[in-house]
């Protein structure tokens, strides 16, 4: 398994982690955070620390996403091209043996059975 492919695992786990935490927030308190600690005397954790780690998490997932971003184009960049055009350098893309054109063989009027206008007799 190729670097790249580690790469792109982890940059698919992040993104779908980062979307559950962000569908779980709510931005005028009413999602998880007032579900845990919502109406009643007892709170669980309490709304301000759900939502701290809600908005903390969210931060460090889109971090995370942005960081493993970087490194899989810098491992794509390491990979079996150089990165840098063949072209540009004045090289060739792909050298390749072209065989030089065949050429008709040239038949003698002599040769032809095709009669000539101008020594017609008319």
């Amino acid at each position: 398994m190729s670097t790249f492919t580690i790469f792109l695992a982890l940059i698919i786990i992040v993104a779908f982690l980062l979307v559950v935490v962000i569908m779980v927030q709510n931005p005028k308190g009413g999602g998880l955070s007032s579900s845990f600690g919502g109406g009643g005397g007892q709170q669980l954790g309490g709304v301000k620390k759900t939502t701290d780690f809600l908005d903390k998490s969210t931060w460090t997932l889109a971090t995370l996403l942005l960081v493993l971003i970087l490194l899989s184009n810098v491992t794509i960049l390491d990979g079996s091209s150089t990165g840098e055009s063949r072209v540009i350098d004045g090289r060739p893309e792909v050298e390749t043996n072209v065989p030089e054109p065949i050429q008709a063989p040239v038949q003698n009027p002599e040769e032809t059975n095709v009669p000539d206008p101008e020594n017609q007799n008319n």
